[in-house]
């Protein structure tokens, strides 16, 4: 999880964002988005995950990723 710096609360305000009712308490935490290749055990075998959730995995990463679980 992060958590969202004081200085960002009010702009997710404004937009009437309303954190801590969406998580359930009083916290300011969003989820860290993130992809996984798994083997067919379970077993994580490529990970991808950035604070900056801007920043996502590239297509052809994550099928290269494939291709080495197959």
């Amino acid at each position: 999880m992060f958590t969202l710096p004081e200085y960002v609360r009010p702009v997710y305000e404004q937009f009437g964002i309303d954190l801590p009712a969406a998580n359930g308490d009083d916290s300011f935490e969003l989820p860290v988005p993130a992809t996984y290749v798994l083997d067919k055990e379970g077993v994580i075998r490529w990970a991808h995950l950035d604070l900056d959730y801007r920043t996502r995995a590239e297509p052809r990463d994550i099928l290269r990723a494939l291709d080495k679980v197959k």
